[in-house]
């Protein structure tokens, strides 16, 4: 089993959080729900066979993946593939900074997993060809520098309200107020739901909602007893049944559900 990370160099590591790459992961379970985290993803599948994304209700297959795909940033969860017996290479861009990399604003994939070709033509097809062609993983790395540089850095300008208003989201899910933000950075209103929308893929209000909620993902890894008054509290939501109601449509569980399902990997839940 393979998990290997690469940061890169910049101005990439203004935008890319971080390559992942995993080979031959051997999870007990095939389907994973995936929750929102509000990240976009490239994945380039390095393995010929197809991956499947899964109805969350019945776990019918609804659509099928093979090659390279975009996950554009999630407001519900999503069934897929564990990664049991594949090889992938994983582009994590930083939150709210996938936009330079895209032909299309960001709401227009966002809740979609779309194949890479449908968005680049055939410019990850053939980064894939060239990544097959060596089986070293630090030469698989650079490959995909040197690509994205290649093709994007034209692209590499960064949006200043929009990193800022992201910025505080982040830091601060449990105090901020979008009100008093939006006063901020200078813009009306409908403005800049506008503008972050075109480059987040979705409204600050949901965004600042799923933010709430990975802190109290986070919250729920560092207790080994849990308040769950105190953690909802904690995480700015208004009470707790607006918290279980949150945490509901963010995973399809409620919180103690999630508790006794949860495995290792944050933001993955074994299903089947």
């Amino acid at each position: 089993m393979i998990f290997q990370t690469h940061i890169p160099k910049a101005p990439l590591n203004q935008f890319v959080d971080s390559f992942f790459y995993h080979e031959d992961y051997q999870p007990d379970h095939r389907v994973d729900r995936f929750l929102p985290d509000g990240n976009v993803e490239i994945i380039i599948d390095l393995d010929d066979k197809p991956k499947f994304i899964y109805d969350n209700e019945t776990l019918r297959e609804i659509q099928t993946c093979k090659g390279g795909w975009a996950s554009g940033v999630r407001s519900e969860p999503i069934s897929i593939h564990s990664g049991k017996d594949s090889a992938m290479l994983v582009i994590n861009f930083k939150k709210g900074l996938a936009y330079p990399f895209f032909p299309l604003p960001m709401n227009e994939i966002s809740d979609c997993v779309v194949d890479a070709d449908l968005l680049w033509g055939n410019s990850f097809a053939f980064l894939r060809e060239r990544l097959l062609e060596t089986k070293e993983i630090t030469h698989r790395f650079q490959l995909t520098e040197d690509f994205l540089l290649e093709n994007f850095q034209k692209n590499l300008n960064i949006n200043p309200c929009v990193e800022y208003a992201i910025k505080e989201i982040i830091q601060n899910p449990d105090q901020i107020n979008l009100g008093r933000l939006n006063d901020k950075i200078g813009y009306s209103q409908k403005h800049f739901i506008s503008m972050f929308k075109k480059k987040v893929g979705i409204t600050p209000k949901t965004y600042l909602k799923i933010m709430r909620f990975q802190k109290a993902v986070s919250e729920i890894e560092r207790f080994d007893k849990i308040d769950w008054t105190q953690l909802s509290q904690n995480c700015g939501f208004y009470d707790q049944a607006h918290f279980i109601n949150d945490f509901r449509m963010f995973s399809g569980f409620t919180p103690e559900q999630y508790l006794s399902m949860k495995d290792q990997l944050l933001n993955y839940v074994p299903i089947v």
